[in-house]
């Protein structure tokens, strides 16, 4: 089977760290941790970074910081996956869909201004995909309207706009190291914030709500453990040192990709100028004469692992249900996108071949 993603990181980039880790007993809170959040704070170039155990618990804990309460509302990206939705349900705030772009599947300014009322308290921005493409026009709006804008950068580590990184734009950015990532370290992820109070505040929910004052702990507020791991730590050291030439070999196999398979009637998930994509996931809007869901199935058939784009979140059977507001551009991308096996060395030759033979088949037969 050829997967659709393979993770990066080797046992061998991490052996000798993980013996020193057993060795010493240091499983958390020790010298890896801290070395991971400089790594990432000037790598991203921003002011601040805490790591957490997964982009969800990193969303999360924004709407802590920002004390979002019940029937507040929360406008977010509709095409991403449920945790973006979910985070605002789950404390009780109301999400509003914004709909998105057919071409870079990114929120569309135009649908978040009409969105904007009295109630709204703040904004998920999703980089559909690790695409960054209008984020600065997004915050723009969020400025002129006073709500803070989180930026659900899950799938954007390396990703940049107007030469400035994700992760150094929003107020609050979230990522993601889950498997899938270019970057992961099994489960994880982290915040970045160049504001210093709402640094300190996640620092201390995240940490069950302490602070070590007076050689002792002292719990001034709730928390959480939502702390990431010294061996989590080990493996995002490494998969940062090797981020960026990873991101230039996806670039490669995108464009391969897309040369073949624009001539079939395939469209790439595009950005807008200057917007740099780190390429997490290569992803096209099929034709329409052709059945994404046949596609899928026949790729399996012939031993190609593809999948959806993303999920258009107002169509999911609980939110649909309770809201009934569907997107229509973001429901036409989960119906009609497909994602791609991309990683060094993945058979680009065989794929596009057995693609190309399933819409010859389906337009002529």
């Amino acid at each position: 089977m050829l997967r659709l993603i393979k993770p990066y990181i080797r046992y061998r980039d991490v052996r000798r760290q993980f013996r020193e880790v057993f060795r010493t007993g240091m499983f958390t809170k020790g010298k890896y941790v801290d070395q991971f959040k400089n790594d990432l704070r000037e790598y991203l170039k921003c002011s601040n970074v805490s790591l957490t155990t997964s982009a969800t618990t990193s969303l999360a804990l924004c709407l802590e910081v920002l004390k979002i309460k019940p029937d507040d509302e929360v406008i977010v990206s509709d095409f991403s996956f449920p945790a973006t939705a979910n985070v605002v349900e789950n404390i009780g705030a109301v999400p509003i869909f914004a709909d998105v772009d057919l071409k870079t599947y990114n929120m569309l300014p135009e649908d978040l201004e009409k969105k904007i009322s009295s109630k709204t308290k703040a904004v998920i921005f999703v980089d559909a995909l690790g695409n960054p493409s209008k984020i600065h026009e997004i915050s723009a709006i969020c400025k002129k309207h006073n709500i803070p804008l989180i930026e659900d950068a899950a799938c954007a580590l390396g990703s940049s706009e107007y030469g400035v990184k994700n992760g150094n734009i929003a107020d609050l950015t979230c990522f993601s190291f889950h498997p899938r990532k270019l970057l992961t370290t099994g489960e994880g992820g982290a915040v970045t914030t160049n504001n210093p109070s709402y640094a300190d505040e996640i620092e201390v929910k995240l940490n069950h709500g302490a602070i070590f004052k007076e050689n002792r702990f002292q719990f001034i507020t709730s928390g959480f453990n939502y702390r990431m791991n010294e061996m989590q730590a080990i493996m995002g050291i490494e998969g940062l040192k090797q981020l960026d030439k990873n991101i230039q070999i996806r670039s490669k196999i995108k464009h391969k990709y897309t040369e073949a398979l624009s001539e079939l009637g395939f469209i790439p998930h595009s950005t807008t100028h200057p917007a740099f994509h780190n390429v997490q996931s290569v992803v096209f809007t099929v034709p329409l004469k052709i059945n994404r869901d046949g596609l899928i199935q026949y790729l399996k058939t012939k031993g190609i692992e593809s999948t959806i784009g993303t999920y258009c979140l107002s169509n999911t059977s609980y939110y649909k249900s309770k809201y009934n507001n569907v997107q229509p551009n973001s429901k036409f991308l989960e119906e009609n996108t497909i994602t791609l096996p991309c990683y060094k060395g993945v058979n680009t030759r065989k794929i596009i071949k057995t693609i190309s033979k399933y819409v010859f088949t389906e337009t002529y037969f």
